[in-house]
């Protein structure tokens, strides 16, 4: 039992920096042009690395925790809302 749980941390660990270095890759396109869904995009993965967090806090065997959740849906509509509100917005000149 002990290497599956050493797998999952190692896995989850993984993840976990993956979110951080793509929300600093959408973090410095935002520094660059300034575009909201740039911002946008970088707090949601930093909220899925929040996540991570939790999940390695809570244990990979209890992600039915609601904070899990919470933050997995707020970072998804983080997601969600960037794009439509990209879409909207018209170009006055």
């Amino acid at each position: 039992m002990a290497p599956l749980s050493s797998i999952a941390h190692f896995l989850n660990g993984a993840l976990f920096l993956g979110h951080l270095v793509i929300g600093l890759f959408f973090w410095r396109f935002y520094a660059k042009t300034k575009d909201r869904l740039f911002g946008c995009f970088a707090a949601a993965f930093w909220l899925l690395a929040v996540e991570r967090l939790l999940i390695f806090h809570y244990g990979p065997e209890n992600l039915h925790v609601p904070a899990v959740y919470l933050t997995r849906l707020i970072a998804f509509l983080l997601i969600i809302a960037a794009i439509v509100s990209k879409n909207r917005r018209t170009d006055a000149g």
